[in-house]
């Protein structure tokens, strides 16, 4: 080896060091998440795994992204990308929970045994990409992610404050040898910019919709890079952007949007009535719409929503081109049922559900030649396979189809540039959105009209242990603890467009209920039976669910 282990070890445990108080902590869909003042010696080991997965991929870039998203400011977190930018490969979960919860005198001993599992040479080289959201502990955390990369010698390049969708963005194009565009901030805006002018010409009003958009940035990164798009839009999307220099999330960004279902402080008092809004969460990579009408009814318009209108926009220029292609979109349970009648019913667009955490929808989408996929909170993309790209290409250049089919061909070629494939990205999905609406001549209330949502509610249980709950198809059936999936079925057959289901949290003793019916009074009353039941034959704890604190 280049390197000798023991300096790892002597690195962790003067500068990084783990206290034995500190509890056990696991790698999810988002990474590791916790407290700031709790994560120091993860980032170190972080940036060790890095190097790691890097030599064990054979060199390509791998990257850190330190953020902790739409969670509040006292928060941060760290998560790896794989090559093609998609979310770590579930084997290396596991390897990074072992990692990071190991004393410090067995950390040298825990890197020499993924070395030999996954039989990785650390004469080899390593690149590793580094970005961080804005809060400002996120430089001291870099830091350490740094010495953890420098202890096992890899290469690394620090981009400083981007989304995360950016990084994910860099790592591909360095993996694709810049066929997928420069990894390099300018090269990020230029070709969502470049597709977006493309696309929208020079008619920058149409119909019922206008080019003027209110933005919400969640005090993040998202109104930092959005502020550089501002100033390059000319005058093809007039952008005012709004929570800027505040507390990150707090009591803004889209998930404040999508929970509270309300606009975010901080919003222009002097707001016209239906002006159309759009928030994105502290590390932009999620994105809602909505707005409030000339009576102050509030209009939400989430990711449901966002699927539902990017989908049918693609099916016409598929069909329109005369490529056959396999089309499909991902949704998980928590979709509004609603909105999965209009795709299957009206847009004729086959649904898959996958379970919660976008890495599931990310994978069922790889299925379709083009995969949309997108949670409710507003996290999604398009994913389009490199044998669709070349049946769209060819299509824009032959000459046996008619004009108006080269042009479709031509616009969807347009459209897959304006997409982060990678991951989704609150930025492009904007800039999609704004795309369909403006081809279609909308505004947000000609989108809303498009179907009427089920009533949905939302609720916690709390349990003595979420371990004794198992689901399967998707999440949707519960498995154990064994009748309570018949109680539950029972119990949905008395309400109208009834549906319900129960998943343990995946963080705390809690159970979700979810459910959703033809009124709100019968969605309330079903969350409630739905909810005393889980509480009664599961090991239900304190309070017994009540119909006040739903």
């Amino acid at each position: 080896m280049t390197f000798n282990l023991r300096q790892v070890y002597a690195f962790a445990r003067e500068y990084h060091q783990k206290r034995d108080s500190q509890k056990e902590i696991q790698y999810g869909t988002a990474g590791f998440r916790s407290h700031a003042d709790n994560l120091d010696y993860v980032m170190y080991r972080m940036g060790l795994l890095a190097v790691l997965r890097s030599r064990a991929k054979g060199g390509q870039v791998i990257g850190v992204m330190i953020t902790a998203s739409h969670n509040p400011e006292q928060d941060n977190g760290v998560k790896l990308v794989d090559p093609m930018g998609e979310m770590l490969e579930q084997s290396w979960e596991r390897l990074a929970t072992d990692l990071v919860n190991v004393s410090d005198a067995d950390l040298e001993g825990q890197i020499a045994k993924i070395s030999t599992e996954q039989g990785i040479d650390n004469n080899e080289p390593a690149k590793v990409y580094v970005g961080m959201d804005t809060r400002y502990h996120s430089p001291q955390l870099a830091k350490a992610v740094l010495n953890g990369i420098a202890a096992l010698k890899g290469s690394v390049r620090d981009f400083g404050i981007v989304t995360t969708p950016m990084l994910h963005y860099f790592v591909t194009c360095s993996n694709t040898d810049l066929a997928y565009g420069l990894p390099t901030e300018e090269g990020y805006m230029t070709k969502l910019l470049t597709a977006f002018k493309r696309i929208r010409g020079n008619t920058f009003a149409k119909g019922n919709y206008t080019n003027k958009v209110f933005y919400d940035g969640a005090n993040g990164v998202g109104s930092l890079k959005m502020l550089g798009f501002v100033r390059k839009f000319d005058r093809y999307l007039d952008v005012k952007v709004f929570n800027s220099n505040g507390k990150i999330n707090f009591n803004c960004g889209a998930d404040f949007v999508k929970t509270n279902q309300r606009a975010p402080h901080g919003i222009p008092e002097d707001l016209e009535p239906n002006a159309r809004c759009v928030s994105v969460d502290g590390d932009a990579d999620r994105v809602v719409y909505y707005y409030t009408d000339e009576d102050g009814v509030f209009h939400l318009l989430d990711g449901d929503r966002i699927a539902t209108l990017i989908a049918g926009y693609l099916k016409e220029l598929v069909e329109k081109c005369g490529v056959e292609l396999e089309m499909g979109l991902v949704q998980t349970a928590y979709a509004n049922g609603a909105s999965t009648d209009y795709i299957v019913n009206q847009l004729k667009v086959p649904v898959a559900c996958a379970p919660t955490g976008v890495k599931h929808l990310h994978h069922k989408a790889l299925d379709y030649d083009v995969g949309v996929y997108f949670e409710a909170n507003g996290h999604g993309t398009v994913i389009y396979n490199a044998e669709a790209k070349k049946r769209i290409a060819a299509a824009s250049k032959d000459e046996s189809l008619t004009q108006e089919q080269r042009d479709a061909a031509k616009l969807l070629l347009s459209t897959i540039d304006l997409t982060n494939e990678t991951v989704g990205d609150a930025i492009s999905d904007m800039l999609l959105v704004e795309t369909v609406l403006h081809y279609r001549g909308w505004s947000l209330q000609d989108w809303f009209a498009a179907y009427s949502d089920l009533p949905n509610v939302l609720m916690k249980v709390k349990v003595e242990d979420r371990n004794v709950f198992t689901t399967t198809d998707a999440e949707r059936v519960c498995v154990k603890p064994e009748g309570l999936q018949d109680a539950i079925n029972e119990i949905v057959a008395k309400y109208p467009r009834g549906r319900s289901f129960v998943r343990p949290s995946g963080t705390e003793d809690v159970v979700r209920v979810y459910a959703e019916s033809e009124t709100k009074d019968g969605t309330l009353q079903l969350a409630l039976e739905v909810a005393n039941v889980v509480f009664d034959r599961a090991g239900g704890v304190g309070a017994r669910p009540e119909l006040a604190k739903i």
